[in-house]
């Protein structure tokens, strides 16, 4: 398990606009790209590695998956609220992600507070 490298992925993602976009149309081929990025002109490197479940978990957008492979339950929300603003308004939607995020992660360790 790369705990560390899952927490990188989900910071350097939510710290840009443009990076969720890129992850929200297609986590599978952002995840693959952002592993490949690591690498120089003789191949990737060992800084970026994530295990199969970890690479799955990210590509499915699976927070249940994610929390359980020990990502930071804090960058987790973070990430997860980040990925999904765009299914949301100020006046829908968000709640629901609230209560889809809890659900996820209940069942496994407590749910800090979110508003």
């Amino acid at each position: 398990m790369s705990r560390y490298m899952v927490d990188k992925f989900m910071r350097f993602v939510e710290l840009s606009d443009e990076r969720v976009a890129e992850y929200a149309a297609d986590p599978a081929a952002y995840v693959e790209r952002w592993l490949g990025e690591a690498g120089g002109p003789d191949g990737a490197t060992d800084d970026r590695v994530l295990t199969d479940a970890e690479r799955a978990a990210f590509a499915a957008r699976d927070v249940e998956a994610l929390y359980v492979l020990g990502a930071h339950p804090y960058l987790l929300w973070h990430f997860t609220e980040a990925v999904h603003a765009h299914e949301f308004t100020p006046q829908s939607g968000w709640r629901e992600l609230v209560e889809r995020y809890r659900a996820a992660v209940a069942p496994h360790g407590v749910v800090d507070y979110i508003p």
